[in-house]
């Protein structure tokens, strides 16, 4: 049995792994899901949230190792969290995440994709702090493969994400070198292009990559598929 800490990525909260978390608990693994700062249940205004805010609410939830599994964004929070207090990260696993680089914030990483399939959809708040998705775009960017009622139960609960984790880089040393990861790539995701997240662990040991026939969002598309992964690479 292993215990998982799982991440969402941006404008999403802990909701999105509700179909996930029986999967894992069917196959003998405790599960849990946390709402970063500004997401969910989680009131925290989107103008005061950081990265820095990011990564202390996931060091505050591991009270037990456990293996961290950190959703498209959420790859740059469970980074910074892991390299500031390793203690209980038994493992870091990337779901179609960025795996931030030295110098670079996610924004300048998405600029160095392939494509950007996502910058049509962004719309800015006025004050230039935060941004959503464009409603009529989120299927087909997140949700293209999922039960039909994942558009209207996600985009009921989709919230402004915040500028600022997303502008920062972030520096690693040997506390997160020395931490096992793990990159699942996304075939058909549509918001970070395949193609991309190859690149990002272009020089990772093939044993630490592996795919899955998903788009951007398993979590509903294929939660048991998902579910048995996150087995698999617990198991070793």
């Amino acid at each position: 049995m292993a215990d998982f800490l799982l991440v969402h990525g941006a404008g999403h909260g802990a909701w999105c792994w509700r179909d996930v978390i029986p999967e894992l608990a069917a196959l003998g693994h405790r599960a849990r899901a946390i709402d970063l700062p500004g997401h969910g249940e989680d009131n925290t205004p989107y103008q005061q949230v950081t990265l820095d805010l990011y990564a202390d609410a996931i060091v505050a939830a591991l009270d037990r190792p456990m293996i961290v599994v950190g959703h498209s964004m959420g790859g740059y929070p469970i980074t910074l969290a892991a390299d500031r207090n390793p203690l209980n990260f038994l493992q870091l696993i990337y779901l179609c995440a960025y795996v931030p680089q030295p110098g670079l914030s996610l924004a300048d990483m998405r600029k160095q994709a392939p494509s950007q399939p996502l910058l049509p959809a962004i719309r800015r708040t006025q004050d230039r702090q935060g941004w959503t998705v464009d409603p009529t775009r989120i299927r087909d960017l997140f949700y293209h493969d999922c039960p039909a009622e994942t558009v209207g139960y996600a985009g009921s609960k989709l919230c402004i994400q915040a500028t600022q984790p997303t502008s920062v880089s972030v520096e690693t040393g040997d506390n997160y070198a020395n931490i096992p990861k793990h990159y699942i790539i996304c075939t058909d995701d549509r918001t970070i292009p395949p193609e991309y997240q190859r690149e990002m662990t272009r020089h990772w040991p093939r044993p630490d990559v592996s795919t899955l026939d998903s788009g951007h969002s398993p979590f509903f598309a294929d939660p048991a598929g998902l579910a048995k992964r996150l087995d698999q690479i617990a198991q070793g």
